[in-house]
Protein backbone atom coordinates (compact mmCIF):
# COMPACT_ATOMS: atom_id res chain seq x y z
CA UNK A 1 0.00 0.00 0.00
CA UNK A 2 2.65 2.56 0.32
CA UNK A 3 4.27 2.07 -2.69
CA UNK A 4 0.87 2.45 -4.38
CA UNK A 5 0.61 5.56 -2.68
CA UNK A 6 4.02 6.58 -4.20
CA UNK A 7 2.97 5.68 -7.72
CA UNK A 8 0.00 7.32 -7.26
CA UNK A 9 2.03 10.53 -6.40
CA UNK A 10 4.38 9.68 -9.30
CA UNK A 11 1.57 8.91 -11.80
CA UNK A 12 0.33 12.48 -10.83
CA UNK A 13 3.31 13.85 -11.74
CA UNK A 14 2.90 12.69 -15.50
CA UNK A 15 5.50 9.50 -14.78
CA UNK A 16 4.73 6.11 -15.92
CA UNK A 17 5.18 3.57 -13.13
CA UNK A 18 5.34 -0.27 -12.98
CA UNK A 19 5.88 -2.99 -10.75
CA UNK A 20 8.32 -5.73 -9.65
CA UNK A 21 5.86 -8.34 -7.30
CA UNK A 22 6.49 -11.53 -5.49
CA UNK A 23 3.90 -14.42 -6.83
CA UNK A 24 1.50 -15.45 -4.29
CA UNK A 25 1.40 -12.14 -2.09
CA UNK A 26 -1.18 -9.31 -1.82
CA UNK A 27 0.45 -6.88 -4.85
CA UNK A 28 -0.44 -9.69 -7.22
CA UNK A 29 -4.09 -8.95 -6.59
CA UNK A 30 -3.77 -4.88 -5.43
CA UNK A 31 -1.61 -3.67 -7.74
CA UNK A 32 -3.62 -4.62 -10.93
CA UNK A 33 -6.72 -3.77 -8.99
CA UNK A 34 -5.02 -0.30 -8.78
CA UNK A 35 -4.37 0.19 -12.38
CA UNK A 36 -0.67 -1.02 -12.46
CA UNK A 37 1.00 -3.56 -14.52
CA UNK A 38 3.41 -5.75 -12.45
CA UNK A 39 6.05 -8.28 -13.28
CA UNK A 40 5.83 -11.59 -10.85
CA UNK A 41 8.98 -13.17 -9.60
CA UNK A 42 8.89 -16.68 -7.63
CA UNK A 43 10.90 -15.07 -4.59
CA UNK A 44 9.80 -16.21 -0.98
CA UNK A 45 10.78 -15.01 2.95
CA UNK A 46 13.79 -15.34 4.34
CA UNK A 47 13.11 -17.82 7.25
CA UNK A 48 16.08 -17.89 9.57
CA UNK A 49 14.75 -20.03 12.32
CA UNK A 50 14.89 -22.87 9.66
CA UNK A 51 18.51 -23.43 7.65
CA UNK A 52 16.65 -25.32 4.69
CA UNK A 53 13.79 -22.87 3.56
CA UNK A 54 16.21 -19.72 4.20
CA UNK A 55 18.64 -22.00 1.55
CA UNK A 56 15.78 -22.17 -0.76
CA UNK A 57 14.47 -18.75 -0.53
CA UNK A 58 18.24 -17.37 -1.17
CA UNK A 59 18.40 -20.14 -3.77
CA UNK A 60 15.03 -18.45 -5.05
CA UNK A 61 16.45 -14.78 -4.38
CA UNK A 62 19.46 -15.72 -6.61
CA UNK A 63 17.67 -17.11 -9.51
CA UNK A 64 14.96 -13.93 -9.52
CA UNK A 65 18.00 -11.63 -10.08
CA UNK A 66 18.22 -12.11 -13.77
CA UNK A 67 14.44 -12.37 -14.31
CA UNK A 68 13.65 -9.20 -12.58
CA UNK A 69 16.34 -7.38 -15.04
CA UNK A 70 14.79 -8.63 -17.85
CA UNK A 71 11.69 -6.88 -16.66
CA UNK A 72 13.47 -3.83 -16.20
CA UNK A 73 14.71 -3.66 -19.17
CA UNK A 74 11.02 -4.26 -20.99
CA UNK A 75 10.24 -1.55 -18.69
CA UNK A 76 12.61 0.76 -20.01
CA UNK A 77 13.05 1.60 -16.43
CA UNK A 78 14.76 4.65 -15.64
CA UNK A 79 14.89 4.77 -11.66
CA UNK A 80 13.95 2.10 -9.05
CA UNK A 81 12.13 2.31 -6.06
CA UNK A 82 12.34 -0.69 -3.31
CA UNK A 83 10.01 -0.64 -0.89
CA UNK A 84 10.98 -3.64 1.30
CA UNK A 85 9.27 -6.77 0.32
CA UNK A 86 10.42 -9.86 -0.46
CA UNK A 87 10.96 -8.79 -4.23
CA UNK A 88 13.01 -6.00 -3.36
CA UNK A 89 16.66 -7.68 -2.95
CA UNK A 90 16.46 -9.21 -6.19
CA UNK A 91 15.13 -6.16 -7.91
CA UNK A 92 17.48 -3.95 -6.43
CA UNK A 93 20.11 -5.98 -7.47
CA UNK A 94 19.48 -6.25 -10.89
CA UNK A 95 18.67 -2.04 -11.06
CA UNK A 96 22.37 -1.66 -9.79
CA UNK A 97 23.62 -4.26 -12.50
CA UNK A 98 22.04 -2.07 -14.94
CA UNK A 99 23.44 1.00 -13.66
CA UNK A 100 20.04 2.38 -12.82
CA UNK A 101 19.22 4.51 -9.74
CA UNK A 102 18.03 2.92 -6.63
CA UNK A 103 15.39 4.76 -4.63
CA UNK A 104 15.09 2.77 -1.14
CA UNK A 105 12.01 3.73 1.34
CA UNK A 106 11.61 1.83 5.02
CA UNK A 107 8.68 1.64 6.38
CA UNK A 108 9.94 0.22 9.94
CA UNK A 109 12.42 1.77 12.53
CA UNK A 110 15.17 -0.55 11.91
CA UNK A 111 16.21 -1.10 8.29
CA UNK A 112 14.68 -4.50 6.69
CA UNK A 113 17.88 -7.05 4.80
CA UNK A 114 17.24 -6.12 1.54
CA UNK A 115 17.37 -2.26 2.55
CA UNK A 116 20.62 -3.08 4.63
CA UNK A 117 22.28 -4.67 2.17
CA UNK A 118 21.46 -2.06 -0.59
CA UNK A 119 21.69 1.50 1.69
CA UNK A 120 25.24 1.99 0.70
CA UNK A 121 24.63 2.25 -3.46
CA UNK A 122 21.12 3.81 -3.13
CA UNK A 123 20.68 7.54 -3.93
CA UNK A 124 18.35 7.61 -1.43
CA UNK A 125 17.12 6.09 1.62
CA UNK A 126 13.68 7.11 2.65
CA UNK A 127 13.05 6.60 6.27
CA UNK A 128 9.81 6.31 7.81
CA UNK A 129 11.21 7.03 11.20
CA UNK A 130 14.65 8.60 12.07
CA UNK A 131 17.06 5.96 12.70
CA UNK A 132 20.24 5.89 14.49
CA UNK A 133 23.18 5.44 12.73
CA UNK A 134 21.61 5.97 9.57
CA UNK A 135 22.16 9.91 8.96
CA UNK A 136 23.48 12.07 6.52
CA UNK A 137 22.47 12.99 3.01
CA UNK A 138 22.12 9.82 1.39
CA UNK A 139 18.76 9.35 4.11
CA UNK A 140 15.94 11.52 4.30
CA UNK A 141 12.87 10.80 6.72
CA UNK A 142 9.59 11.13 5.03
CA UNK A 143 7.39 9.04 6.82
CA UNK A 144 5.03 6.20 5.55
CA UNK A 145 3.27 7.06 2.52
CA UNK A 146 -0.36 6.46 2.87
CA UNK A 147 -3.62 6.36 0.54
CA UNK A 148 -4.35 9.72 -0.37
CA UNK A 149 -8.35 8.60 0.12
CA UNK A 150 -7.41 8.89 4.26
CA UNK A 151 -6.93 12.20 4.02
CA UNK A 152 -10.83 12.90 2.05
CA UNK A 153 -12.93 10.34 3.87
CA UNK A 154 -16.34 11.55 4.69
CA UNK A 155 -17.39 10.20 8.18
CA UNK A 156 -21.11 10.67 7.07
CA UNK A 157 -20.54 8.42 4.02
CA UNK A 158 -18.24 5.64 5.58
CA UNK A 159 -20.25 5.79 8.77
CA UNK A 160 -23.61 5.38 6.81
CA UNK A 161 -21.91 2.34 4.20
CA UNK A 162 -21.14 0.38 7.68
CA UNK A 163 -24.36 0.91 9.54
CA UNK A 164 -23.24 2.88 12.44
CA UNK A 165 -25.19 5.22 14.45
CA UNK A 166 -24.02 9.40 13.61
CA UNK A 167 -24.63 9.97 17.20
CA UNK A 168 -22.65 6.52 18.49
CA UNK A 169 -18.60 6.20 18.88
CA UNK A 170 -17.32 3.79 16.96
CA UNK A 171 -14.36 1.52 17.97
CA UNK A 172 -12.29 0.02 15.26
CA UNK A 173 -10.30 -3.34 15.50
CA UNK A 174 -8.62 -4.80 12.65
CA UNK A 175 -4.69 -7.10 12.64
CA UNK A 176 -3.63 -6.65 8.87
CA UNK A 177 -4.67 -8.09 5.73
CA UNK A 178 -4.53 -11.92 7.13
CA UNK A 179 -6.06 -10.17 11.00
CA UNK A 180 -4.72 -10.79 14.26
CA UNK A 181 -5.81 -13.82 16.20
CA UNK A 182 -5.21 -12.54 19.41
CA UNK A 183 -6.99 -9.52 18.85
CA UNK A 184 -9.95 -11.14 16.86
CA UNK A 185 -10.37 -13.61 19.82
CA UNK A 186 -10.37 -10.89 22.72
CA UNK A 187 -12.49 -8.87 20.85
CA UNK A 188 -15.31 -11.02 20.24
CA UNK A 189 -15.06 -12.11 24.15
CA UNK A 190 -15.10 -8.63 25.17
CA UNK A 191 -17.64 -7.56 22.74
CA UNK A 192 -19.79 -9.80 21.23
CA UNK A 193 -20.20 -12.85 23.85
CA UNK A 194 -22.14 -14.15 26.94
CA UNK A 195 -21.76 -12.59 29.21
CA UNK A 196 -22.13 -9.78 27.17
CA UNK A 197 -21.70 -6.40 28.75
CA UNK A 198 -24.04 -3.45 28.41
CA UNK A 199 -21.90 -1.18 25.65
CA UNK A 200 -22.99 2.42 24.27
CA UNK A 201 -20.56 2.41 21.32
CA UNK A 202 -20.63 0.32 17.63
CA UNK A 203 -17.95 -2.57 17.15
CA UNK A 204 -16.72 -2.34 13.32
CA UNK A 205 -15.04 -5.36 12.86
CA UNK A 206 -12.32 -6.06 10.54
CA UNK A 207 -11.17 -10.20 10.94
CA UNK A 208 -8.94 -10.46 8.09
CA UNK A 209 -8.42 -13.27 5.35
CA UNK A 210 -7.64 -16.07 7.83
CA UNK A 211 -9.94 -15.46 10.64
CA UNK A 212 -13.01 -14.00 8.83
CA UNK A 213 -14.79 -17.58 8.96
CA UNK A 214 -13.56 -18.09 12.26
CA UNK A 215 -14.98 -14.33 13.64
CA UNK A 216 -18.34 -14.75 11.52
CA UNK A 217 -19.34 -17.85 13.23
CA UNK A 218 -18.41 -16.64 16.60
CA UNK A 219 -21.03 -14.44 15.81
CA UNK A 220 -23.35 -16.08 14.63
CA UNK A 221 -23.31 -18.42 17.45
CA UNK A 222 -23.24 -15.71 19.91
CA UNK A 223 -26.88 -15.00 18.71
CA UNK A 224 -28.37 -11.26 18.40
CA UNK A 225 -25.26 -9.40 19.12
CA UNK A 226 -26.40 -5.56 18.77
CA UNK A 227 -24.24 -2.78 17.07
CA UNK A 228 -21.26 -5.43 15.76
CA UNK A 229 -20.25 -5.08 12.04
CA UNK A 230 -17.65 -7.88 11.09
CA UNK A 231 -16.11 -7.58 7.63
CA UNK A 232 -13.39 -9.67 5.92
CA UNK A 233 -10.88 -6.88 4.47
CA UNK A 234 -10.81 -3.23 3.28
CA UNK A 235 -8.22 -2.68 0.95
CA UNK A 236 -7.53 0.72 2.17
CA UNK A 237 -8.89 1.89 6.29
CA UNK A 238 -10.06 5.42 4.19
CA UNK A 239 -13.83 4.65 5.35
CA UNK A 240 -12.97 2.38 8.22
CA UNK A 241 -10.88 5.47 9.99
CA UNK A 242 -13.10 8.07 9.19
CA UNK A 243 -15.71 5.82 10.87
CA UNK A 244 -14.40 5.29 13.84
CA UNK A 245 -13.30 7.06 16.92
CA UNK A 246 -11.12 4.93 18.56
CA UNK A 247 -9.12 2.30 17.30
CA UNK A 248 -7.54 -1.28 18.33
CA UNK A 249 -4.71 -2.74 16.64
CA UNK A 250 -1.30 -3.97 15.89
CA UNK A 251 0.85 -1.55 15.92
CA UNK A 252 2.41 -1.62 11.90
CA UNK A 253 3.00 0.35 9.36
CA UNK A 254 -0.90 1.78 9.66
CA UNK A 255 -0.04 3.77 12.62
CA UNK A 256 0.96 6.23 9.84
CA UNK A 257 -2.90 5.95 8.63
CA UNK A 258 -4.44 6.54 12.23
CA UNK A 259 -2.28 9.40 13.13
CA UNK A 260 -3.35 11.18 9.10
CA UNK A 261 -6.61 10.35 9.94
CA UNK A 262 -5.91 11.73 13.87
CA UNK A 263 -7.42 8.59 15.33
CA UNK A 264 -6.61 7.65 19.23
CA UNK A 265 -5.61 3.91 19.65
CA UNK A 266 -4.60 1.32 21.96
CA UNK A 267 -2.16 -0.69 20.07
CA UNK A 268 -1.17 -4.21 21.34
CA UNK A 269 2.29 -5.40 19.49
CA UNK A 270 2.90 -8.58 17.60
CA UNK A 271 5.08 -10.10 19.86
CA UNK A 272 7.53 -11.60 16.96
CA UNK A 273 7.79 -8.73 15.05
CA UNK A 274 11.54 -8.40 13.19
CA UNK A 275 13.53 -6.03 15.52
CA UNK A 276 10.27 -5.60 17.72
CA UNK A 277 9.74 -2.78 15.55
CA UNK A 278 6.03 -2.85 16.59
CA UNK A 279 6.94 -2.20 19.95
CA UNK A 280 8.61 0.55 18.93
CA UNK A 281 6.09 2.03 16.45
CA UNK A 282 3.56 1.58 19.48
CA UNK A 283 6.23 3.71 21.94
CA UNK A 284 6.35 6.25 19.49
CA UNK A 285 2.29 6.55 19.52
CA UNK A 286 2.16 6.27 23.18
CA UNK A 287 4.92 8.85 24.13
CA UNK A 288 3.23 11.66 22.13
CA UNK A 289 0.01 10.46 24.26
CA UNK A 290 -1.52 9.09 21.12
CA UNK A 291 -2.15 5.31 22.18
CA UNK A 292 -2.47 3.42 25.03
CA UNK A 293 -0.07 -0.07 24.57
CA UNK A 294 -1.33 -3.52 26.21
CA UNK A 295 1.22 -6.83 25.40
CA UNK A 296 -0.36 -9.24 23.73
CA UNK A 297 0.54 -11.94 26.45
CA UNK A 298 -1.56 -9.48 29.08
CA UNK A 299 -4.70 -9.05 26.44
CA UNK A 300 -8.15 -10.77 27.35
CA UNK A 301 -11.35 -9.52 28.02
CA UNK A 302 -11.54 -7.94 31.20
CA UNK A 303 -8.39 -5.52 30.15
CA UNK A 304 -10.05 -4.99 26.43
CA UNK A 305 -13.19 -3.81 28.15
CA UNK A 306 -11.91 -1.75 31.15
CA UNK A 307 -9.35 0.24 28.46
CA UNK A 308 -11.77 0.96 26.15
CA UNK A 309 -14.53 2.03 28.78
CA UNK A 310 -12.11 4.42 30.79
CA UNK A 311 -11.02 6.01 27.32
CA UNK A 312 -14.42 6.16 25.81
CA UNK A 313 -16.07 7.63 29.44
CA UNK A 314 -13.23 10.91 29.08
CA UNK A 315 -14.09 12.77 26.34
CA UNK A 316 -11.55 15.53 27.03
CA UNK A 317 -9.09 12.72 27.29
CA UNK A 318 -9.60 11.26 23.61
CA UNK A 319 -10.01 14.57 22.63
CA UNK A 320 -6.88 14.95 23.41
CA UNK A 321 -4.96 11.41 21.91
CA UNK A 322 -6.69 12.43 18.84
CA UNK A 323 -4.84 15.95 18.24
CA UNK A 324 -1.90 13.96 19.44
CA UNK A 325 -2.09 11.50 16.65
CA UNK A 326 -2.78 14.11 13.92
CA UNK A 327 0.97 15.58 15.67
CA UNK A 328 2.08 12.53 14.10
CA UNK A 329 1.08 12.71 10.59
CA UNK A 330 3.03 13.11 7.53
CA UNK A 331 0.28 13.29 4.57
CA UNK A 332 2.99 14.97 2.02
CA UNK A 333 5.34 11.34 2.73
CA UNK A 334 4.31 9.55 -0.75
CA UNK A 335 4.85 13.21 -2.61
CA UNK A 336 8.31 13.66 -0.96
CA UNK A 337 9.09 10.28 -1.73
CA UNK A 338 8.14 10.43 -5.42
CA UNK A 339 9.96 13.95 -5.74
CA UNK A 340 13.00 12.14 -4.52
CA UNK A 341 12.46 9.03 -7.39
CA UNK A 342 11.90 11.93 -9.87
CA UNK A 343 15.21 13.67 -8.42
CA UNK A 344 17.34 10.64 -8.72
CA UNK A 345 15.79 9.58 -12.24
CA UNK A 346 16.27 13.30 -13.71
CA UNK A 347 20.41 12.76 -12.02
CA UNK A 348 21.02 9.27 -13.22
Amino acid sequence: MPALAVADALRAEGAEVSFLGARDRSEAELVPQAGYEIDLLDVRGLDRRNPLKAAHAAGLAAAAVPRAKRAIRGREADVLMGGGGYVAGPAGLAALSLRLPLVLTEADRHLGLANRLLAGRAKRVCLAFPIPGREGKRYLVTGRPIPEAILHADRARARGRFGIDPATRCLLVFGGSQGARSINEVALAAFAEPPLQARDFHVLHIAGNRDFDMVRERLAAAGDVPAYTVIEYEPTLADALAACDLVLARAGGSVFEMAAAGRPAILVPYPHAAGRHQHANAEWMADAGAAVVIEDALLDGVTLTAAVSRLFADDAGLGRMAEASKSLARPDAARQIAGEIVSAARTS
